[in-house]
């Protein structure tokens, strides 16, 4: 028993029958051919982020490019908006379990996208039962038993609009190796679903479209014009017109900010606007600003989107989105319910309602949720504002107004304590030991945190013990050292254990977690991705396919 495979491709991660209808050769050849084609752009395109991190390191500041120029100030448009995808007032987030696909698709959501990145843990069974969930959705087949309910969940008659989003340029497949080498995770995300649901899709919910993609983590136009060939590849293997496959590109990195027009010009007629990842977004405001003791930020709650670097960020995009007549998606509400106390449970309710509305009010055109509880709420704000409108992309095209870089960099106000030192140190670990077991979307005190929001807890530790920050919000005249942070760690390991029970702490990655994280809070150079080193503490490899 094993896998059909084309010449240069092997497969290390374990055979099953239903992952072979996956892995079929004409669908790794497809991958392939994407990787073979691209790997050394791709490559060029790391060696350029790091080069531009060193500039930052150096003192150097992220700015608009003054060579591109002409492409911000010339008047262009995106291909036009898909019928499809004209309204997306609320958009699901989540990964691709099976349950989770069903649910979300059910949601009342316009929009699921499900999730192959931060929501994901890239284990070999995740990653191949997702591909088989999103085909089995598309096809119309999907269901789920959950024996413990007795309930079996299957799809409603209308569901929300798919989209899938790949893992980001930086992470490899060690599952499945091309020519000897991993391959380019993305690609293997992207080239498996294209390659299996293209047809049916726009025969379904594309309505001659499609499909649709999320692209995370660009730093550069450069990139984008990558994925623009992807596209193109792809359209032409598939023998589609041009300009059927429409993505939205997440602006959560800070270089991609001053990159939105050259970004949505290479994807012009592969474009379905932007969207502001705003955890991801702040992560890369510490990243981009690690070696600058000048930039520390305040507690991570602290910066919402009402400070004036954040604002400015929401507001650029959506001014670039409709000039170029595309949609402006806004950020996650990450709010879950909270069953034990309504009390509780509707002062977060309340908090959604008013960023929503700020968004709204702002002329996004839709935004996401990360649980199904939310979306009446949400939908109840768009649709206040918005009425029978599907977006506000003409409402908002002629809007006025600059942006400098000064506006986009200016440092948040805010406090820093140890309670926030506490939080970060909690979610970190409790999210990696989480993601250690192949769950990648984590409750934890009222929130679904994913890798974007531990990202931020573990960079920001790093930078608060990097240069000794005051905890100045406490009073107390306290600073971020090596010893109190050992000795915060130990008290939140003890709670955790208490929280969760002596059981399940045991039983759990959560020391295995501790030692990870803490290393990396405290290694003199900051680590690009947290996942990346702790990718490899969740691939497995057969040992049949390991020569």
């Amino acid at each position: 028993m094993g896998y059909d495979l084309p010449e240069g491709v092997e497969i290390r991660g374990r055979y099953d029958e239903e992952f072979g209808g996956i892995l079929s050769k004409d669908a790794l050849q497809f991958v392939a051919d994407l990787h073979r084609e691209l790997k050394n752009d791709i490559e060029y395109a790391m060696d350029c982020r790091k080069e531009a991190q060193t500039r930052y390191n150096n003192g150097e500041l992220p700015g608009f490019d003054p060579a591109t120029k002409l492409i911000r100030d010339s008047d262009w448009v995106c291909a036009a908006v898909p019928p499809p995808l004209a309204d997306r007032r609320v958009e699901i987030t989540g990964p691709v379990d099976r349950k989770m696909v069903i649910n979300a698709l059910n949601s009342g959501a316009k929009v699921f996208m499900a999730d192959f990145e931060d929501a994901l843990s890239p284990t070999w069974e995740n990653l191949m039962r997702g591909q088989v969930n999103l085909r089995d959705a598309i096809n119309g087949t999907i269901m789920f038993h959950d024996k413990g309910r007795d309930r079996v969940y299957k799809l409603n008659q209308h569901t929300a609009t798919l989209f899938v989003r790949p893992r980001g340029w930086h992470l490899p497949e060690a599952h499945i190796l091309i020519d000897g080498h991993p391959a380019t995770a993305c690609l293997v995300d992207f080239g498996l679903y294209f390659f299996h649901n293209h047809s049916l899709f726009r025969q379904t919910q594309g309505r001659g479209f499609g499909p649709f993609f999320y692209i995370p983590k660009m730093e550069h136009s450069r990139e984008a014009k990558i994925w623009n060939r992807v596209f193109e590849k792809a359209e032409k293997v598939a023998g589609i017109d041009k300009g059927s496959i429409r993505a939205t590109v997440l602006i959560e990195t800070l270089p991609a900010v001053f990159q939105m027009d050259e970004i949505l010009h290479e994807l012009k007629n592969h474009s379905a606007g932007l969207n502001c990842g705003r955890w991801g977004y702040i992560f890369s405001y510490i990243k981009t600003f690690q070696a600058h003791p000048d930039r520390l930020l305040p507690d991570r709650v602290q910066v919402s989107m009402t400070q004036h670097f954040m604002k400015s960020y929401s507001d650029l995009l959506i001014r670039t989105c409709h000039r170029r007549v595309v949609h402006a998606m806004g950020g996650m509400a990450a709010q879950i319910p909270i069953k034990d106390d309504p009390e509780a449970n509707e002062a977060a309710m309340e908090l959604v309602r008013k960023d929503k509305l700020r968004e709204v009010e702002a002329g996004h055109d839709g935004t996401w949720a990360a649980h199904p509880s939310l979306i009446p709420t949400i939908m109840e704000v768009f649709n206040g504002r918005m009425g029978d409108k599907a977006n506000q992309i003409q409402d908002k095209a002629d809007a006025v107004g600059s942006f400098t870089e000064a506006d986009l960099l200016q440092l948040p106000r805010g406090v820093r304590t140890m309670e926030g030192l506490r939080l970060n140190i909690s979610v970190g670990i409790q999210y990696l030991a989480a993601w250690f077991t192949g769950v990648g979307s984590v409750p934890l005190y009222g929130l679904m945190e994913d890798a974007a929001t531990a990202e931020i807890s573990r960079a920001q530790i790093w930078q608060w013990l990097r240069y000794g920050a005051d905890l100045d919000g406490d009073g107390l005249g306290v600073k971020v050292t090596p010893p109190l942070f050992d000795r915060v760690v130990a008290e939140e390991m003890a709670r955790i254990a208490s929280e969760v029970g002596k059981d399940r702490f045991e039983s759990g990655r959560y020391e295995e977690a501790c030692n990870l994280f803490t290393r990396q809070c405290m290694a003199p150079k900051l680590d690009d991705f947290l996942t990346l080193d702790a990718y490899n503490k969740i691939v497995v490899l057969d040992e049949f396919c390991i020569v």
